[in-house]
């Protein structure tokens, strides 16, 4: 693929049934071909491994994470699969080990909280429940 002039090349668990040792295999078993430095990652949370998953390949040296917010979407070949593991759930584990993302978290919430109502759909993400909860908790009811 890099001979055909592919800068990036992603590996994806559309379906979400990876665990942290498989997603480093492979991570690890295409690297050797391509370099580490060419591939992303593209996990989703079926079964609540994609942040496991991410870790263990930014533990080996990948630095592209795709997320979506809110966590929404899903594959429409998999029934039951989940959505894009939730950007707000990627950016407070970065946040918390100290890794730069660029993304201001408190303005992803923002976002988040928009797009979810617009759908109609409640968020998928873990971070994203806890922190609109927690600001609805702080805002004094009106009467």
């Amino acid at each position: 693929m890099t001979a055909m002039g592919c800068t990036e090349i992603s590996l994806g668990d559309t379906i979400g049934v990876g665990t942290p040792d498989k997603a480093r295999s492979l991570v690890k078993a295409c690297a050797h071909e391509t370099g580490i430095e060419r591939l992303s990652v593209h996990f989703h949370d079926t079964y609540g491994q994609a942040l496991a998953n991410i870790l263990a390949c930014i533990e080996i040296g990948v630095t592209t994470v795709d997320a979506a917010v809110g966590g929404l979407g899903g594959c429409p070949y998999a029934v039951g699969s989940a959505g894009n593991v939730a950007t707000e759930d990627v950016v407070y584990m970065f946040d918390e080990m100290g890794i730069k993302s660029g993304v201001k978290l408190e303005q992803l919430i923002d976002i988040t909280e928009s797009l979810c109502q617009r759908l109609g759909h409640p968020p998928a993400s873990r971070v994203a429940r806890a922190m609109l909860a927690r600001r609805n908790c702080a805002t004094p009811a009106s009467g």
